[in-house]
């Protein structure tokens, strides 16, 4: 974060000073785990149900730190106020403010948030200092907490944006105005909360709606909904995507034994070979994306064709593709899911098990609503059209994805169902073969200890 006296943060969130005269410098970062606050940084402390961080401000302080800013007096030098996510982004917009030099970008979707954000940082830190941090800080919290990482020589700053209903986006675009807006898709992940895919785009579709005449859209050209964003915004439009009306297209793309893809890329009269070092067909449109926004930022083709064949997998748990000692291949995608995340990870062991067995462990797709029966059962149904040799799915709401693949009469499969992931990790202990593909997919935390055993017993 730029340096920042206490004062200053007072007078910036409303709050009161106590134990300071306010002339204490916040010249380290902004860190709301006490663990990792550092000499000269500003520790929020909340209160949460198991611990108040407003007990360990003291040793924080004891240990380096500048100050706190919370909701009670701790003892220390630092900042009350009444809600520390209202001080955040009156914070966050306060730095972005005195950051004129500064490029936002924003990014959004149902699905490839996060592994996009991430090619976005490795793309854009080749022409300056950019902030990308790994993982999906794209919340009240973790999106101001993105954005106070940003300081005088930050060139770029990759801002990832979730949304649970309309407003969402809006809210977070006020904390950080982006230049250039990203739309991937518009699918069927918080449909519970959504109501539906038009919902969905009503929300998503505040991310162009904020962004200035001088800025840049990038829209998903394949995804109708997406698309017709462009009407939405007084932004210049960039379309990208396989679709002819396409600004930045692929054609010609090839997946690989290994899963990775291979595209002819087209940008005007340019013809450029992009060779992709990550597995999925779908990391296709997540890297035209990526390099829609490069090329607007100043990046050369050439070199933007270099950059896209050597990024890799920042976030865990996303399409984290490893061999282990036995030969079983293992696609760890288990950080999240909803159906259309599903589908391109069903895709992508398909063409990685061609010729070889291949396992999909599913666990349930939370925030479905009233489409959470058909949704499973979709999901279902496309592993059986796929032809995956085996299907286990993990807890009892999982259970309509077997549903769903025995509707697939030409199925020669086998389902399994498993109570809990215990029971998940002893149908593949007891049952793995050395040529075997496992893809380990479910909503947060419903497998990753499928996952993580998988590794475990990798580096036995």
């Amino acid at each position: 974060m730029i340096a920042l006296t206490l004062g200053e943060i007072a007078a910036v969130t409303g709050g009161r000073l106590v134990n300071s005269d306010g002339s204490e410098t916040v010249t380290g970062g902004v860190e709301y785990d006490s663990r990792k606050v550092g000499p000269g940084g500003l520790f929020v402390a909340f209160a949460g149900e198991k611990a108040d961080g407003h007990d360990f401000a003291p040793a924080v302080v004891a240990g380096g730190a500048t100050g706190v800013l919370g909701t009670r007096d701790a003892g220390v030098p630092g900042v009350v106020v009444t809600d520390q996510l209202d001080a955040l982004a009156k914070l966050a917009r306060e730095v972005v403010g005195r950051l004129p030099e500064l490029t936002v970008v924003g990014l959004t979707g149902s699905s490839g948030k996060t592994t996009t954000k991430d090619y976005l940082g490795q793309l854009l830190s080749r022409l300056g200092p950019t902030v990308a941090p790994a993982g999906s800080l794209n919340n009240e919290l973790g999106f101001p907490y993105t954005v106070l990482q940003a300081d005088e020589k930050t060139r770029f700053l990759v801002l990832e944006m979730g949304a649970r209903g309309v407003g969402h986006i809006r809210y977070l675009t006020d904390i950080a105005q982006p230049s250039i807006g990203v739309v991937l898709n518009v699918g069927a992940a918080h449909l519970g909360e959504f109501g539906s895919v038009e919902g969905t785009a009503l929300a998503k579709g505040e991310l162009v709606e904020a962004l200035p005449p001088s800025g840049v859209a990038v829209l998903n050209a394949d995804d109708a909904l997406v698309l017709g964003m462009a009407a939405r915004t007084g932004a210049r439009v960039l379309q990208v995507g396989e679709a002819e009306t396409a600004d930045l297209r692929a054609t010609d793309v090839v997946v690989d034994s290994s899963g990775r893809a291979s595209y002819v890329l087209k940008f005007g009269v340019e013809r450029k070979n992009v060779r992709l070092g990550v597995a999925g067909r779908h990391q296709v449109a997540n890297s035209l994306a990526a390099a829609a926004v490069a090329l607007t930022a100043g990046m050369a083709l050439d070199d933007l064709v270099t950059a896209l064949g050597e990024v890799g997998i920042v976030s865990g748990r996303r399409m984290d593709v490893f061999e282990r000692p036995d030969g079983v291949t293992v696609i760890d995608d288990s950080y999240n899911a909803n159906p259309s995340s599903t589908a391109a990870a069903l895709h992508a062991l398909a063409a990685m098990g061609a010729g070889r067995r291949t396992t999909a462990v599913l666990g349930y797709m939370a925030e479905l609503g009233e489409h959470e029966v058909p949704g499973h059962a979709e999901v279902g149904r496309l592993a059986a059209e796929l032809g995956v040799d085996r299907l286990i799915a993990v807890a009892e709401n999982a259970r309509p994805i077997l549903d769903g693949a025995a509707e697939v009469g030409a199925w020669r499969g086998t389902a399994r169902f498993a109570a809990d992931q215990a029971a998940a990790i002893e149908i593949l202990q007891t049952d793995l073969h050395a040529d075997e593909v496992v893809l380990v997919k479910g909503s947060r935390y419903r497998t990753w200890d499928v996952a993580d055993w998988l590794r475990r017993s990798e580096e036995v």
